[in-house]
């Protein structure tokens, strides 16, 4: 019996309560968590926004021990430190073979399983397959990495979604390019680890946009150069920024249609805007043909940085053991289970980074 965050039903309150986790089956992992990040997405997944199978154990962004391993793991043994990959690709879909495996179309086909029951019997699926809120998981071995040499465990949780996303949409999607400049829409866990991205690109300007002011610090320490309060004239005021063409690069880590329009428009001519925010369908973003044909601008969208764990993670690594990438950064709140559904609020009122939950 170990302690998880259960999401009962759609719309409904987090309850911490005993599971029952058994003890992993052929290509299965038990994995003893050391820590788990709060994402956007564990909240859009509990009201509704992202659709999984309920009742579910949420948390996808994750760090931990091996436990013990199911009959024909062989890539991790126990005591090894693993990273959660919550998107494992199944290497045989039209898109795996494409090399997207970003894409892949069985990627949450485990979020149906039944993995876990509470204590008087209840099913219970596991959310974006992992389960991270949890002292412990049972996830299949495509699901987790090791830990790469010099990175911290809790903080390799991180790694697991808010940095990945992250570095992905500067270097795989928006493919920045030194000299270039670049804004980063939204100042949560994965603008951030953007802005961070950003910075080791060589990005000459870097404009972090956030609705809080008390973010300005948090943003610079990241790699910001300038720093602008969301408002109706945002777009205008990183023109100014810019020698009034706007930025070569603007990344959308909000996941709203003002967010994502503005972006668009702080774009400059010929320049990528790259969405990484998750929106629901009623957030319905227009354009009119003329403006798409005069600014030659190219909007894309950005599925978990567009990354390959296992290629990137040893780039990464080397990113952080030579100081360059600071994972420490990107937490402003380090919490119990307990304390997730006020993590929750934080993110709804924009307040702070990553909140990160520590066993």
């Amino acid at each position: 019996m170990i302690r998880a965050a259960v999401l009962p039903a759609v719309g409904s309150p987090l309850e911490i309560t005993g599971i029952e986790l058994p003890e992993p089956g052929p290509g299965q992992v038990r994995i003893r968590l050391a820590a788990a990040g709060v994402c956007h997405s564990d909240l859009s997944l509990s009201n509704g926004t992202m659709r999984v199978p309920v009742p579910a154990v949420l948390g996808h962004e994750g760090a931990g021990t091996v436990v013990s391993v199911g009959e024909g793991v062989t890539h991790v043994a126990p005591g090894d430190g693993v990273v959660l990959n919550w998107a494992p690709s199944c290497g045989t879909c039209r898109p795996c073979t494409l090399g997207e495996v970003w894409l892949c179309v069985n990627a949450l086909a485990g979020s149906a399983n039944v993995y876990a029951r509470t204590e008087d019997g209840t099913e219970l699926h596991p959310g974006l397959n992992v389960a991270a809120f949890a002292e412990e998981t049972v996830v299949a071995a495509n699901c987790v990495l090791p830990v790469p040499d010099g990175v911290p465990l809790t903080d390799a949780a991180l790694l697991g979604c808010a940095v990945l996303t992250g570095w992905g949409a500067v270097h795989h999607s928006a493919r920045v390019r030194e000299g270039e400049t670049v804004a980063v829409f939204g100042v949560g866990g994965v603008g951030l680890a953007t802005l961070q991205a950003a910075r080791i690109a060589g990005a000459s300007t870097i404009v972090a946009v956030d609705v809080s002011p008390e973010k300005e610090a948090l943003a610079r320490a990241a790699g910001a150069t300038e720093y602008v309060v969301a408002s109706d004239a945002t777009a205008k005021d990183i023109r100014k920024l810019t020698g009034g063409h706007g930025v070569d690069v603007s990344v959308e880590c909000v996941g709203r249609a003002a967010t994502i329009r503005a972006a668009w428009d702080a774009t400059r001519r010929g320049g990528r805007t790259t969405v990484v925010g998750i929106g629901g369908k009623e957030q319905q973003v227009t354009f009119h043909a003329l403006e798409i044909f005069h600014w030659g601008r190219t909007l894309s969208g950005c599925v978990y940085g567009n990354s390959d764990p296992a290629k990137d993670l040893p780039v990464l690594a080397e990113h952080i053991r030579a100081g360059r990438l600071d994972l420490s950064a990107l937490v402003t709140e380090r919490i119990t289970l307990e304390g997730i559904p006020g993590a929750f609020d934080n993110m709804l009122a924009g307040k702070g980074g990553r909140a990160l939950v520590v066993f």
